[in-house]
């Protein structure tokens, strides 16, 4: 495996740790010690990217088969709603889909405070962005009236989502526009996820009323 656990990427995570430890969120400069770190290690491993593949390819597929889920309950959920003699109108249902809360279990680096950097990195106070979930938007019903491939941007003629990856390896792995979003605009390195095989859901229903 590439080595992502170098002495500079070391001063970095105890820096973020100490920081995320002594007051999260409370930083200006958090979200600029996750990219950091997240550049630092990108550019290790995807100059050895055919090492990483069959981790990338099993979490699009674990990603993909938590959206289904996801996009499917949401709708049960609404079409439901929807059937309430009480139903009113301005009712919306916002679904989110997020990485475990737990460090993954089969990421090659373990240790004693992997988890509490895994808090850091999943706290959307450092990692603004993720506060929006994994997908490239939220789920919002009843205005997102699309179908699940188009939520995971495998409609139409653009179905692989891997912008920043070596274009010729992965042309036949369908990414999704979750994939993209996770590894582009979020601020986890790519070993951080590509190794996680379970997620978290979140569904709210908001009602708006008029006064």
């Amino acid at each position: 495996m590439v080595d992502i656990q170098d002495h500079d990427i070391q001063l970095i995570e105890r820096e973020i740790l100490w920081k995320y430890d002594k007051s999260p969120c409370d930083y200006p400069d958090c979200d600029c010690l996750l990219s950091i770190r997240k550049d630092m290690i990108n550019r290790r491993v995807l100059a050895h990217q055919e090492e990483i593949l069959p981790d990338i390819i099993a979490f699009n597929e674990a990603l993909s088969t938590a959206l289904r889920e996801l996009y499917d309950r949401a709708h049960r959920m609404w079409d439901s709603i929807k059937s309430l003699p009480d139903f009113k109108e301005g009712t919306s249902l916002e679904a989110k889909c997020f990485l475990s809360y737990d460090y993954p279990e089969l990421h090659p680096i373990q240790g004693e405070n992997r988890q509490d950097l895994w808090y850091a990195l999943c706290d959307s106070g450092w990692n603004k962005v993720y506060e929006q979930g994994l997908s490239l938007t939220p789920l919002n019903l009843p205005d997102d009236d699309e179908t699940f491939e188009s939520f995971i941007g495998q409609d139409g003629e653009y179905y692989n989502w891997n912008e920043g990856l070596d274009r010729e390896l992965t042309k036949d792995l369908h990414l999704t526009s979750a994939f993209h979003n996770t590894f582009e605009h979020l601020e986890f390195a790519i070993t951080d996820f590509i190794y996680v095989r379970k997620f978290e859901t979140d569904i709210r229903i908001e009602i708006n009323t008029s006064v």
